[in-house]
């Protein structure tokens, strides 16, 4: 898949998610809140649900929360435009309430697809909802900072994910600005390690059907990943800190 068929395929969830009725939040929406960003990124970051902006505008992450998001990654050299932005569920939940697992349920199948046109390497999780589909039983309180494989299912057939609290929670928790801002200096060392894995990974596609896969869906890969790099064992957090050395060059998104 390259990346003009990707932006037909996350173009046509879209029209999906618009027109949806699945649960009970269609009722009490103005908009459904697809997603949006670049068709070409290695990153996708996940949030909630939409909010009053959102539910007004369409789009994901246009209030408070969304101008913080954009600080965070301007603070790492990244612009918005290059990464694709999207949430749990796609519609607003009445009074900014938590979703409901059910709800949740009905919009996983166009997360999952929009994930499985992306094929990202890297998934950033805003929030504990976000973060309980990617990485369960995880709580945000201690998981936050730390990457971690994803599981397959979700339609990221190899990517990591590195845990962020909600920007929405700083509004409410002073201190978590600063956590938030601390974290995301964590990504673009994440995105390394995460190009780095699959190109290790994807070196010998016949021993490794995921890799057959993400080959399949137009990502060139490496030929000769370094010799000294090793996926990390399933379901270990990876300590993310400040990147140094690896900065410069995952401080520029490039794409597969």
């Amino acid at each position: 898949m390259n990346d003009e068929e990707r932006r037909a395929t996350l173009d046509a969830i879209g029209a999906e998610v618009r027109a949806c009725t699945r649960c009970r939040l269609h009722l009490g929406r103005t908009q459904a809140v697809p997603g949006e960003g670049s068709a070409a990124t290695e990153v996708v970051f996940v949030g909630e649900g939409p909010g009053a902006n959102e539910d007004q505008q369409g789009r994901p992450f246009v209030g408070a929360a969304g101008g913080l998001l954009t600080e965070l990654l301007g603070a790492i050299g990244w612009r918005r435009e290059d990464v694709f932005v999207t949430n749990v569920v796609k519609c607003r939940p009445p009074g900014n309430r938590d979703p409901e697992p059910d709800e949740i349920a009905a919009c996983g199948t166009y997360l999952r697809r929009q994930l499985e046109a992306l094929d990202p390497a890297l998934l950033i999780t805003l929030g504990r909802f976000s973060l309980q589909t990617f990485m369960p039983g995880a709580r945000i309180s201690s998981a936050h900072g730390t990457v971690r494989p994803v599981d397959p299912s979700s339609g990221a057939v190899d990517a990591l994910a590195l845990a962020l609290y909600h920007p929405a929670a700083a509004f409410r928790q002073a201190g978590l600005r600063q956590t938030l801002f601390e974290d995301m200096t964590g990504a673009p060392d994440a995105l390394v390690r995460a190009r780095e894995g699959r190109a290790a990974r994807r070196a010998t596609p016949e021993s490794n059907p995921q890799a057959t896969t993400a080959m399949a869906n137009g990502r060139a890969v490496p030929p000769d990943p370094p010799a000294e790099v090793s996926p990390d064992p399933p379901g270990q957090p990876v300590a993310v800190g400040t990147p140094s050395g690896v900065a410069d060059d995952a401080n520029q998104l490039r794409f597969f």
